[in-house]
């Protein structure tokens, strides 16, 4: 027996297209859709704090709207997304009134929450939780700034048990990207959660996959020749031994060889030996890949042990205001100016008594991005570069005052500025982020299965 999981977003902002081009392509057994980042969090937090009934990836509506055909047609398709994000349940209720829409009305939608635990801090430092910052070693007594979202990396084990229920869609808040594919794998085979190889197995076949095109030859340097434009998504073709090979659509862009499967079973991973996921702990060292032609790759020889006691905690807290400004500079002297104006608005700033906290200029296009010397910039020759100062500060009156400082420059400042809006550029809220741990029993996993017209109610 050998399961198709296919996947088709790596993140929040990831091709629409990709996932309903994948299923009209190739026949998949389930499509994931992996959303979910640190910074996504903090985002969706945010759109939370000011509606409760926002704090989803709304992306996920349009692609459960463009794979109604595939649903309709595919009777062993299913999805497992993370797309929940904050509001897993408010996003299970704008799919169900979807698909009630599009004649989906017996569908069932299996929801994981659980993993939301910014109202349970209190008591879990109570339990003797400290939820220190894992880079600091800080207790989270000693942060003053309020805490706007805290979640768990659940595991498979509830992606699994909402399938088992014979959910045909899976929405989740945070889990571990990788077990996004884990939980359909220990479904479909049945395998036993202390099988830590198998485990080991399947969570290697997710994180190949997790990130969308990254292993079928995107985000590569040998990107000539590939045709990104019609770049194909990846399939894993898990075996019920725990073998699995990598491969993508027929006919479609990009490639899948021996070095694009392994530059992505490099990519995060920290410790080699020790890849921490709530499932299992695994051994990367032990596994191996080879190309069989044809944009296949098998991957085998996953080792695995327990899984950590905790589960890893990705904690935001409010830390400020933010934004960014940027002008056009051109002429002979457009890098000296371009700095000159930056610094001109900072200069500004000091004497209204707002200047910024934190600023940072920057010249793009003349070596800013990937400096080769400390003062490439500032050495560079050419007549074309972007200005774009960002600054942050706990006072958001200082950064508004900052958003007003830029439009000035065109008649108070050089000749040869050009580009800028006339709208002043959003103030934003500043979401740091604070790395913790959990113990894994002080969480529980909550998995509801009903019918999409039924979420409605």
């Amino acid at each position: 027996m050998t399961l198709r999981i296919a996947n088709g977003a790596g993140f929040l902002g990831d091709s629409l297209d990709a996932p309903r081009r994948l299923v009209e392509s190739a026949e998949v057994d389930y499509l994931t859709i992996e959303h979910l980042a640190e910074l996504t969090l903090s985002i969706l937090a945010y759109q939370r704090s000011k509606d409760p009934n926002a704090g989803y990836a709304s992306d996920f509506l349009d692609i459960i709207e463009s794979l109604c055909p595939a649903l309709a047609s595919q009777s062993q398709l299913h999805v497992v997304a993370n797309s929940g994000g904050m509001n897993p349940e408010g996003c299970a209720r704008a799919v169900g009134k979807l698909l009630v829409q599009h004649g989906f009305s017996d569908l069932l939608l299996g929801v994981v929450t659980g993993d939301d635990l910014l109202h349970e801090i209190d008591g879990l430092r109570k339990q003797g939780c400290e939820f220190r910052n894992l880079d600091t070693g800080q207790p989270l007594s000693e942060l003053t700034e309020p805490v706007v979202s805290a979640n768990a990396y659940l595991g498979a084990k509830p992606i699994a048990d909402a399938l088992q229920g014979d959910a045909r869609i899976v929405i989740t808040g945070r889990v571990a990207d990788a077990s996004l594919t884990v939980g359909p794998a220990m479904h479909r085979f049945g395998w036993s959660w202390t099988d830590w190889d198998k485990l080991a197995a399947a969570s290697v076949a997710g994180h190949l996959i997790e990130c969308g095109a990254q292993v079928t030859g995107a985000y590569s340097n040998r990107w000539r020749g590939m045709q990104l434009t019609d770049v194909g998504y990846p399939i894993a073709e898990i075996a019920s031994d725990g073998q699995t090979v990598i491969t993508k659509p027929v006919g479609t862009g990009g490639v899948v060889d021996r070095r694009s499967v392994v530059e992505q079973l490099i990519y995060e991973i920290g410790d080699p030996r020790h890849y921490l996921t709530p499932d299992v702990d695994v051994d990367f060292t032990s596994v191996e890949v080879a190309d069989l032609g044809k944009d296949r790759v098998r991957v085998a020889g996953a080792r695995g042990a327990a899984a950590p006691r905790d589960y890893k905690v990705s904690l935001a807290y409010r830390a400020g205001y933010t934004t960014s400004g940027q002008l056009l500079v051109y002429g002979d002297d457009a890098v000296e100016k371009a700095q000159a104006c930056g610094e001109m608005i900072l200069d500004r700033l000091s004497k209204a008594a707002c200047r910024p906290a934190q600023a940072n200029i920057e010249l793009l296009g003349a070596g800013a991005a990937v400096p080769s010397q400390p003062d490439v910039a500032l050495s560079c020759t050419t007549e074309e570069v972007m200005l774009r100062v960002t600054v942050r500060d706990q006072r958001r009156e200082a950064v508004e005052r900052f958003t007003k400082e830029f439009a000035p420059l065109i008649t108070s400042g050089p000749a040869g500025l050009a580009g800028y809006a006339t709208a002043r550029s959003p103030v934003r809220p500043v979401m740091a982020y604070w790395p913790t741990l959990v113990p894994r029993e002080l969480v529980t996993a909550c998995v509801r299965v009903q019918s999409a017209i039924a979420w409605l109610g």
